[in-house]
């Protein structure tokens, strides 16, 4: 036995868990490498708009798409990923942050390359960090901007979005038509049908969660500019596009994406919109941040008998009384839920259907 294991080794065997294959796709001597990225999308609500910071352009950058704060992840600076996301935005913004968690890892090929390019190939770890910072407060750099802004389609608080029946279903109806490449990967779904349940078209009711969805549909179908700015096939088969909301460097109006439909999912079952609330405040305010940050309306009374009957706030014994109308009662967040219920999320109804 001990005979046949030197064999083995003598023959180039792969050592444990690598094939011999594995070992023959190792990088050559000088090729390019790995970097690790933090982005985060930082966000508030002001003036009953979601906001995200954007970071201040680097200097001499003229022109420049909007960009997340994002920076290296160093190890020997940087104990954890997350010491090295505070690090960076504290650098480029000023701020402290408070609530943060970690989305997703963002490492498809070519997401900062240029043609002919030997620099790394950067992998972004993905954070969402919310706050109730006011317009200059703790802000060093950057500036504060809605997110309807990068999504124009999401925001239904005002009816359907006039961007979404002019210009989105149209051409997408048309795309999706279109025989699909050889090259394109499989899939359960065909187009028609993604379009149907990311776009809640043809008798499907609009999910508010699927933001990501909708935007990557966007991206296959060549509709949004960064697509046409990596050079997709599908961009290159349109003649003229209105634009579809402010473009962002690299993907990181996917990395928006994703935390959008993390925060309007994660509001449900977790109390995470009181971080973005002020120490006290009226119901309607409460709903109105709801609204803001689901981009869909819901019913008061409704929304108040779920709020006060869940358990999630409490009256503070004050009202306000500059409101223009009668004394408003001042609430806030009641924390013992925490201990009383593993969910205990603002479980909203919102109206479904486009």
């Amino acid at each position: 036995m001990a005979e046949r294991r030197d064999r083995t080794k003598a023959a180039g065997a792969a050592p444990r868990g690598l094939h011999r294959h594995d070992l023959a796709r190792r990088p050559e001597p000088g090729s390019p490498g790995v970097e690790i990225g933090l982005n985060a999308a930082i966000i508030r609500v002001a003036d009953e708009q979601p906001q995200i910071l954007i970071k201040r352009p680097d200097e001499g950058a003229q022109g420049e798409w909007d960009a997340l704060p994002y920076g290296p992840f160093t190890p020997i600076a940087h104990r954890t990923l997350e010491i090295g996301l505070r690090a960076w935005v504290a650098d480029q913004t000023g701020l402290d942050l408070g609530y943060v968690e970690q989305l997703y890892t963002f490492a498809d090929r070519g997401r900062h390359a240029q043609p002919g390019d030997r620099s790394a190939h950067v992998v972004s770890i993905g954070y969402l960090a919310l706050t109730r910072l006011g317009d200059e407060e703790g802000l060093a750099g950057g500036q504060w901007r809605s997110w309807y802004g990068y999504f124009p389609w999401e925001d239904h608080r005002a009816g359907i979005p006039e961007c979404l029946t002019r210009d989105i279903i149209p051409r997408i109806r048309e795309w999706a038509a279109r025989p699909e490449p050889r090259t394109a990967p499989a899939r359960p779904l065909r187009r028609t049908e993604r379009l149907r349940v990311c776009f809640g078209i043809d008798g499907a009711g609009w999910d508010e969660e699927k933001v990501l969805e909708r935007y990557e549909l966007l991206y296959e179908a060549g509709l949004v500019q960064e697509a046409a700015r990596d050079g997709r096939e599908a961009a290159q088969a349109w003649k003229s596009l209105p634009p579809l909301g402010r473009p962002m460097r690299f993907d990181h109006r996917r990395i928006l994406a994703t935390a959008m439909g993390r925060l309007r999912a994660k509001l449900k079952y977790r109390p995470v919109i009181f971080e973005l609330m002020p120490e006290t405040f009226t119901l309607f305010e409460l709903q109105k941040t709801v609204e803001a940050i689901l981009g869909t309306h819901l019913h008061k009374q409704n929304f108040r008998r779920l709020v006060e009957g869940a358990g999630l706030v409490e009256p503070t014994g004050d009202v306000r009384t500059h409101t223009g109308g009668r004394p408003a009662k001042l609430f806030r967040f009641r924390r013992e839920v925490l201990l009383e219920r593993p969910a205990p999320g603002v479980r909203v109804a919102v109206r479904r259907g486009s």
